[in-house]
Order: C-alpha cells, then structure tokens, then sequence
C-alpha cells in the first residue's frame, strides 16, 4: 500500500470555521488522511464534509461511527452522501464504541456488539450498492431500504477491533482494521489476525489511531497520558483488550479504579506503561515511533494530538518531514 499519514479532526480546542487554513495545508506539510472521531464532541461526518472541500486531495475517514448510535438505513445514507461528496476518498471506520457512550449517553442497550457489528458490515455491503435489503439479521431487521442516492465508488468498510474474534472479522468481512490504545510492539500481535483471516488474497489496511504529545517535557506529558489512560482503559472494552495483550503493570489501576480511588488509579499508571501507549518526546523523536507503528505491520497511521497548548503547533510538529 501507499505510504499514508494521518491525523485526527476536528482538532481539539479551535473552534470547527476556524479549522480551514490548517486543513488546507495538511497535504503541504506531507499528511495525506484526515480521520474522524465520535464521542461527545462533533459528529463523524461534519469535519469530514468540510474537509472534503477545504482539502480536496485528503482521504477522509470515519474512526469511528458506532453501529448503535444510528439506524442501519441511516448509517448507509450518512457514507453514501460523504462517499458522493469524495469520489474514491473516503473510507467508512465502524465500531462498537464503548457502553458509556452507548448505553449511558445514548440510551442504548450495548448487547450482542460482536454480532452488532458483524451485522451491520453485512448489510452496509448489500446497500451501498444500490440493492433492495429485505433481510432478517440477528440484531435487527431491515424490509425495503433502498438507497436513493448510491455511490459511484464503494467506499471501503473498516471495522474498528481490539481483540481476535473481531480482528479476524475485520480481515475476512471488512476491507480492514481500525486499532487503537497500542503500542507498537503491540502491533505485532494484533495485526495477524487481519491478515491470517483475509481469504480473497487483497491487502487489509490497518488504520491505527496513535496518541502523541510532541515537544513538551516529560512530567507534563506523562500527566496528560495518565489521565488519558485512565479516562479509556478502565472502559471495559479496553481493559479486556489490555487484558489479553498481557499487560499486567495495568492491574493495580483496574484494582483502584474499582474501589472508587481516582487518584490512587492515576498514581498506579507506570511510566513505562505511558510511554508504550502515549508518543511524547521532541517531534522528531514523535515521527520515529510513530513510523515505527507502520514496520510493525500498521498501515495508516492516524495521529491524535493530546497537547496542552496549540494544536496546529502540534501538527506543524507531527508532520511527516525529515
């Protein structure tokens, strides 16, 4: 595959009119993706459309949209419109997202996600082409949707996975893999179950979405990655995932954080743990480990700036320049 160079929007703490100029620089400064989020920020699709504008020759990505939080007709509507809008420059990331985001915020029960997903990817497949879905599937149902306005490219489905029964679906039902929370060592482990699965002999892209901090000092650093460590890896889907890749060191902060002690949790995050998880250094040393995401199999690295000061300072930073 190409090489590839992403970054995450919309960028945090600027607000979203303000966005364009940095945007339409990216491809200048050498990145050639954008990749979207959905939490409790701005929606997945809406940075992408500007985008689409502001930065014509961007690829655009989804990382990701929740198959919970919108029907299955909507969700195909959503892709097809952004998938027009960017002829053969946007790719759907789809995932579970987390049950706090799906049943806390949302009002959704988070049942069945392996299923959920599986489901979803299945039918995404039959509508995008245009083709009547009339179909009976685990999750849900679908009777009679029909896609109006139907793409002229198919944008790749990428599933976001964490452990080996999604992993493998990525690889054998998706067009690829969308990983997250790891380090680049970690990489090694995860991304063979993509590719062992894949039975059509294509390439599955893997898009990682990588945290770094460049050019502050450690302490600082380390705190924001300790809070951002806390914050996701005692959601039970990440624990499990940390879990299964053999990260002990995490035990005492999943036994604080249980007990209802915060700060005890924060203060149990190793600093080797922070540094596996959370690129930070000066920002050449940044750009090294995050190449070194792609040699250990990734190939779409998706930055995620987590700075305390200005994040087009960030991105200036983080640019893939020698």
């Amino acid at each position: 595959m190409t090489s590839r160079w992403g970054i995450t929007i919309p960028l945090e703490g600027v607000p979203l009119p303000e966005q364009r100029s940095v945007i339409a620089r990216m491809p200048d400064l050498g990145y050639t993706d954008v990749w979207s989020a959905e939490a409790n920020g701005a929606d997945a699709f809406t940075p992408l459309a500007l985008a689409s504008v502001w930065a014509p020759s961007l690829r655009l990505g989804t990382a990701i949209v929740p198959v919970y939080t919108r029907g299955p007709a909507t969700l195909a509507m959503s892709a097809a419109a952004l998938a027009s809008a960017a002829p053969g420059r946007f790719a759907l990331g789809i995932g579970t997202s987390s049950n706090v985001i799906v049943e806390r915020w949302n009002a959704i029960p988070f049942e069945e996600p392996y299923k959920r997903i599986r489901d979803t990817l299945r039918f995404l497949r039959t509508a995008l082409t245009g083709a009547k879905v009339k179909a009976e599937y685990d999750t849900f149902s679908v009777q009679g949707f029909t896609l109006a306005t139907v793409p002229e490219h198919t944008p790749p489905l990428l599933v976001a996975a964490l452990r080996p029964g999604m992993l493998r679906l990525a690889g054998r039902e998706g067009d690829g893999a969308i990983v997250n929370w790891l380090s680049a060592e970690d990489v090694r482990t995860v991304v063979p179950h993509v590719r062992d699965a894949a039975e059509d002999g294509r390439e599955r892209e893997v898009v990682a979405r990588i945290f770094a901090i460049p050019d502050t000092d450690p302490d600082t650093a380390r705190g924001i990655g300790r809070w951002a460590i806390s914050a996701y890896l005692n959601v039970p889907v990440y624990r499990a995932f940390h879990e299964w890749l053999g990260r002990e060191d995490l035990a005492p902060m999943w036994k604080a954080w249980e007990e209802g002690d915060r700060k005890g949790a924060l203060e149990a995050i190793p600093d080797s743990v922070v540094d596996e998880l959370i690129v930070h250094g000066p920002a050449e040393y940044c750009r090294e480990r995050i190449r070194a995401y792609v040699d250990a199999g990734v190939t779409t690295p998706v930055i995620a700036p987590l700075v305390p000061g200005d994040p087009v300072a960030a991105v200036r930073a983080l640019a893939p320049t020698d």
